[in-house]
């Protein structure tokens, strides 16, 4: 059993409306009927009764009936009257009864003489009027009772009466519009759930409601998963949807309220921005501020059924474009390294064969000796120093680079780095390290002799790196503002290696310290915890 409702397909989103509209007409249509029903059936009942009544008051009050109970010669008056009054007004029948009970007047002439059957004339002897139900000759039946007066004194009665079934004919007569009514109402209902359901289907796409739960999860995911700032617009100018690396990214320009619901000329402050955002063009990598953060832009209006229904934007950190353009560039430079490497590895060789076959012996160990100096130098420091492959790679490309510039580089350390855990952790510590190698590259290229020291130590769970050149060195000021983005001493379009570097480390938990003085060079310090495993 359980297995068969766990098979079973939902039910559609349009059977669904259209069984809780007809569901609901059902109920109050019901309802309502029911209660219009009985008070339409008490009304007619009631009306019933008051036109018996009627008709007993106005034959008891007509002088031939009276005359013909006085004298009892002309009582055949009676029987005529009555009869052409039950066909008139349609009454089942009209008894006059003398002051001891005797019919004088009935529909059956045979019954004319006898005593009145039903037990229920008694109080109208006394000289009250009413209306009773009860068992006659003609069956059961609803019947009004009204004395006959002369003078006044009391001397007989009028007694009208209509069968039970032709009242309760007449209650369902009355009663049939309202059922006609009912079906008519459950009719058109269902019609118009059918085309409701059929409107809101047409609206949602033919989607059921899991298809669109399913939608906007898979959208939230996305967001949440894309690494750009990405904000929703729509027509009326509002933001509608923002992700989390948006929200971030207002966070850090100091936007700290929620822009859902907000108009964008209001939340954003006075910029290009807002302006390119408010433009509905098609914008791709434009260059604009935030609160003094640079971002690239990228816009796009929405078109539904040939009308803008709003713009989708994405926004992007610029900093974290040149972070990407600087890895790509190491990756270029590093493959461009091995390139030459591997020429020169190749112009060694045929040296080398040379020699053999020359059979110059003594030149080719000397050679052989100058090369394998070059290797302990670079290749063999950098593998006792470093044992994770990826960071001894970049290293060895690193002094790779320097070695093509002329610097001299020596490579220092007591303990060995181990292989890195948390390999996340391995793009900003290239980042590190690249960006430090560079500036101290870029430092002594003026200098005649180049010089650059590198310390590499792992010393209770961290890694200790330094880096020391022998450049001109830095000011106090100088000291104090390299870390800012776009600040350098190199030219308006540099700024971006120290950044990014100090970005790195917050990453890592790191710290960094430099010192500096003008004519001296510089140093920089850095602490980095680094969880290290075996191979």
């Amino acid at each position: 059993m359980r297995k068969f409702f766990r098979n079973r397909k939902p039910i559609r989103l349009q059977t669904w409306i259209m069984l809780l509209i007809v569901s609901v007409l059902i109920i109050a249509l019901t309802i309502t009927g029911f209660l219009i029903g009985n008070e339409t059936a008490q009304k007619t009942r009631e009306s019933q009764r008051e036109k018996a009544m009627n008709i007993a008051s106005a034959v008891s009050q007509t002088q031939s009936v009276i005359d013909g109970l006085v004298n009892l010669d002309s009582s055949g008056e009676i029987q005529s009257y009555t009869k052409a009054v039950q066909e008139d007004t349609d009454v089942d029948y009209i008894v006059v009864m003398d002051n001891q009970h005797i019919r004088r007047s009935h529909p059956v002439e045979e019954r004319i003489g006898q005593y009145f059957v039903g037990n229920d004339e008694d109080r109208a002897f006394q000289g009250e009027r009413y209306t009773s139900v009860a068992e006659g000759t003609l069956g059961k039946s609803m019947r009004a009772f009204t004395p006959v007066w002369n003078e006044g004194e009391q001397i007989g009665v009028v007694a009208v009466g209509i069968l039970l079934n032709n009242v309760e004919d007449t209650v369902f007569a009355s009663q049939i519009i309202v059922y006609i009514g009912i079906a008519a109402g459950l009719v058109a209902g269902a019609i118009g759930a059918v085309l409701l359901a059929r409107r809101v289907k047409r609206i949602l796409h033919g989607l059921e409601p899991s298809d669109i739960v399913q939608l906007l999860q898979e959208r939230d995911a996305m967001l949440a998963s894309v690494r750009e700032g990405i904000i929703a617009i729509n027509k009326h100018a509002e933001i509608v949807v923002a992700n989390h690396a948006a929200m971030d990214l207002f966070r850090r320009a100091g936007l700290a309220e929620n822009p859902i619901g907000k108009q964008v000329d209001a939340y954003l402050p006075p910029s290009d921005l807002t302006q390119v955002l408010l433009d509905q063009n098609i914008e791709f990598d434009q260059e604009q501020k935030l609160n003094g953060i640079d971002i690239i832009v990228n816009t796009k209006p929405v078109i539904v059924n040939d009308h803008i229904a709003g713009i989708i934007a994405t926004f992007r950190d610029r900093s974290e474009l040149t972070s990407l353009v600087k890895q790509l560039t190491d990756t270029r430079t590093y493959a461009d390294t091995l390139r030459a490497q591997t020429h020169e590895f190749m112009n060694k060789l045929h040296v080398m064969s040379a020699m053999v076959h020359t059979e110059s012996y003594k030149e080719l160990e000397e050679y052989i000796g100058y090369i394998s100096d070059n290797y302990h130098k670079e290749i063999g420091a950098v593998s006792r120093l470093v044992k994770d492959p990826v960071l001894a790679g970049y290293l060895h490309n690193k002094l790779s680079q320097f070695r093509e510039n002329g610097v001299v580089v020596e490579l220092n350390g007591d303990r060995q780095l181990p292989l890195l855990k948390n390999t996340k952790k391995m793009e900003a510590i290239i980042t590190m390290i690249g960006n430090l190698s560079d500036n101290a590259n870029e430092a002594v290229a003026q200098q005649a002799d180049r010089r650059v020291l590198i310390t590499i130590n792992y010393i209770n769970g961290q890694f200790h790196f330094t880096i020391q050149d022998n450049g001109p060195g830095l000011t106090p000021s100088e000291k104090e503002a390299i870390f800012e983005k776009g600040r350098s001493t190199k030219g308006k379009t540099r700024g971006y290696g120290l950044f990014l570097t100090m970005q790195a480390l917050k990453v890592l938990d790191g710290t960094l310290e430099v010192s500096s003085e003008k004519g001296e060079g510089t140093v920089f310090d850095v602490i980095i915890p680094y969880e290290g495993g075996n191979v």
